[in-house]
């Protein structure tokens, strides 16, 4: 559980942390609408090495990539082999009777495991680099348009704050409970299925008591400090925009432009 990064931020003093949190969420979006092109292996690469280049001028380490992707390895895995056995294209590799693997279901397996890769690292620089409030105002300022036609802006950002916030809090809980169950002979890792499984319910309740508790105190925190949803309100500090910002928005949309470009020529 420790080595779960996943909605974490990084306090350091970069060029990527300096950012408007605005142009990082529009910069994400670009990047993701590129990642779902089919550029093919090309464009894939063209994408990592960009990602790998902010990896570096925010000074993250391609570890905490890795165990941010660790938690959800399982799934991906299994869904993977699904997508192998299922598709049934291409030339034939392999027939044992019950099961058959054909090349296209290969290369279409690997589209879905870069695309998987690069998403993660997209989503997880984005947290990594930016305040959970900032990106709470940006959210919001996005969003704004919208308020118009009576959509809850500041309430929607506000919530995908929280759930971005609560994740590192949830896990170190998790981490508490379980040290507290093995102290008490609960064992997590040996046994048969049906002593995992009691064991995983153990943990469950605990933690959905722990994390109801801690949504009342932060409500009650919020009611006492005068938060009213909907209410009008001020900002003490603007966002504004500033010459990286346009050029970080520029260089994602030629990036998107780019694989667009290569996926139609492909």
């Amino acid at each position: 559980m420790n080595n779960i990064v996943f909605g974490k931020y990084l306090p350091l003093d970069t060029p990527i942390h300096r950012l408007d949190p605005r142009a990082k969420i529009i910069a994400m979006m670009f990047t993701l609408v590129a990642v779902f092109m089919p550029a093919g292996f090309i464009g894939y690469g063209i994408i990592a090495l960009a990602l790998i280049a902010v990896l570096f001028l925010a000074k993250i380490n391609l570890k905490f990539i890795y165990k941010s992707f660790k938690p959800m390895m399982f799934m991906v895995i299994f869904l993977l082999l699904i997508n192998i056995f299922s598709y049934k294209e291409g030339t034939l590799l392999l027939d044992l009777g019950f099961i058959s693997i054909y090349s296209s279901a290969i290369i279409q397996t690997l589209y879905i495991a870069l695309r998987l890769i690069l998403m993660i690292m997209t989503t997880t620089i984005l947290t990594f680099t930016t305040k959970p409030l900032e990106l709470t105002l940006g959210i919001e300022y996005l969003l704004s348009p919208f308020k118009r036609f009576n959509f809850p802006a500041h309430e929607i950002a506000m919530i995908i704050s929280i759930a971005l916030r609560f994740i590192p809090t949830i896990i170190e809980e998790t981490t508490r409970i379980m040290n507290s169950q093995k102290s008490r002979g609960v064992d997590f890792e040996e046994g048969k299925l049906k002593e995992k499984v009691m064991a995983i319910v153990s943990l469950i309740v605990p933690l959905f008591s722990v994390a109801f508790q801690r949504a009342e105190d932060l409500a009650n925190a919020m009611e006492a400090r005068g938060y009213v949803p909907g209410a009008p309100r001020t900002r003490y500090k603007q966002l504004k925009y500033g010459l990286s910002d346009y050029l970080l928005l520029l260089f994602s949309f030629i990036l998107m432009a780019s694989l667009g470009v290569l996926a139609f020529v492909l």
